[in-house]
């Protein structure tokens, strides 16, 4: 029985992955570059459309947690991110056009694997299938599942930050720090009073996306633009993505008023994010409001920030913890479709979506992370949260067990940590049978989809 993953982002990506190696047959969907998106560039699989970083690292993070328990799997997401990594400080952050560029070579080139580039509008009739749309989903496909799932989607709107030019930002204002003495991998541009009265002015008077009538204006907090962000006061930026706390300008030896982070797109810091700017300005005011910024009055934008309406479900009222559709259980869905916010939360969901449907398509029972990972936590809440005023959730240490033990909280959510990946590495051996493997260093030989890593009763 064949598997078909609609949708070739983060999510897909991971899910086809995940189920060829489990040794179903999969058809994976994609409908660029026929037809493009609000937010892509390229006909690339897994093209990063926000920020460059898959969250925090360490065993006092989240997100770290996740990504250790990606790691142990063997995710191709985490592979693809470790060889393509920039520096970010305490976060794992990725060089865009190699992460994605890897992905897509494994992708086409996996024996198991067929990928088609058109659009879906309706989910294939034979075969198990993974809806991983994301969060720009078809006009097409949507009242398609409209009409399947009998309800309406929830909608809110993402925005992505603007990307300028190394060499265009003036290093005798810009400086390298870390917050509180940390690893110097950001460039940090300060302001004075005056300058931030200033840049909070242009910023203000600017003109930003108007949504249609029949958009509904919602932001997620974890993508709020800068604009919105100063509207809610003069002083919101300063204690928000303008934090100086912890960055003093080596010039002065004092904190300034405010500041500016930037982070390396590539490698080779050719390119650099604003961090905390995403925006749905115009092109034209959002330069202005770059170019107020010390440091950056001639940058030279080389990727304007855009906002584009996310599409999710309602997950509560529709979804298992193996995120199968309750009302079809031959259905499954991942990615910021299923309600996780974020590019790490996306693969991880489309891990499981994947390895559910290797499992059905032979027979097996489907499968949920046990209560003390942060997977098998993400995936609890999205099927049993609060349907009336359902948000998209990322990776925290609410959704799994508190420690109970003593201790600063530091100690505590190290031994979260520990306990979360014992319990995943044990659930990967003794339920799913799957052992990690690995890409080798040239990807243009690939030894994938190998009977070695096929549990049994998988065909």
């Amino acid at each position: 029985m064949k598997v078909h993953v609609i949708g070739a982002g983060l999510s897909g990506a991971e899910a086809a992955f995940t189920a060829a190696r489990l040794g179903a047959q999969v058809r994976l969907y994609e409908m660029r570059p026929h037809r493009m998106t609000p937010a892509h560039h390229t006909a690339q699989l897994a093209e990063l459309v926000c920020s460059n970083s898959l969250g925090g690292e360490g065993e006092t993070n989240a997100k770290g947690l996740l990504q250790a328990e990606l790691r142990a799997a063997g995710s191709l997401v985490l592979q693809a991110a470790d060889r393509h990594r920039v520096p970010a400080g305490g976060a794992l952050a990725v060089e865009r056009e190699g992460f994605s560029a890897e992905i897509t070579h494994v992708l086409e080139a996996h024996p198991r694997i067929e990928v088609i580039r058109q659009e879906i509008t309706e989910i294939p009739p034979d075969g198990i299938a993974v809806l991983a749309t994301g969060p720009l989903t078809s006009e097409g496909l949507s009242a398609h599942l409209q009409s399947l799932l009998g309800g309406e989607f929830l909608g809110f709107y993402d925005a992505a930050a603007p990307v300028v030019l190394g060499e265009s930002i003036n290093l005798e204002i810009a400086y390298r720090a870390g917050r509180y003495g940390q690893s110097a991998d950001y460039l940090n541009c300060p302001m004075d009073e005056a300058q931030y009265r200033h840049f909070y002015e242009v910023l203000t008077q600017a003109r930003k996306h108007t949504p249609h009538d029949w958009e509904r204006l919602e932001f997620f907090e974890g993508c709020m633009p800068i604009e919105e962000i100063a509207r809610r006061g003069y002083d919101t930026p300063r204690f928000g993505p303008l934090k100086p706390v912890g960055l003093p300008d080596p010039r002065t030896g004092r904190e300034p008023y405010a500041v500016v982070q930037l982070r390396a797109e590539d490698r080779r810091g050719q390119m650099w994010s604003l961090v905390g700017f995403q925006t749905g300005l115009k092109w034209g005011d959002q330069k202005s409001v770059v170019q107020s910024i010390p440091g950056l009055e001639n940058a030279e934008i080389v990727r304007y920030g855009v906002m584009h309406r996310n599409t999710y479900l309602c997950a509560p009222k529709l979804m298992e913890p193996t995120l199968q559709f309750r009302a079809h259980p031959g259905l499954l869905v991942c990615g910021v479709l299923c309600g996780v916010e974020g590019y790490l939360e996306s693969a991880a969901t489309g891990f499981l979506a994947g390895l559910n449907a290797a499992r059905l398509a032979g027979g097996q029972e489907p499968l949920v992370p046990p209560e003390e990972t942060m997977l098998g936590g993400l995936v609890r809440y999205l099927s049993s949260a609060n349907p009336d005023n359902f948000q998209p959730m990322n990776a925290n240490w609410g959704l799994v067990p508190a420690d109970s033990g003593k201790g600063k909280k530091a100690e505590k959510r190290t031994r979260m940590y520990r306990r979360g990946l014992d319990r995943f590495r044990a659930w990967l051996t003794q339920s799913v049978g799957l052992e990690m493997q690995l890409i080798p260093d040239s990807v243009d030989s690939l030894p994938l989809g190998n009977e070695s890593t096929r549990p049994k009763g998988v065909l």
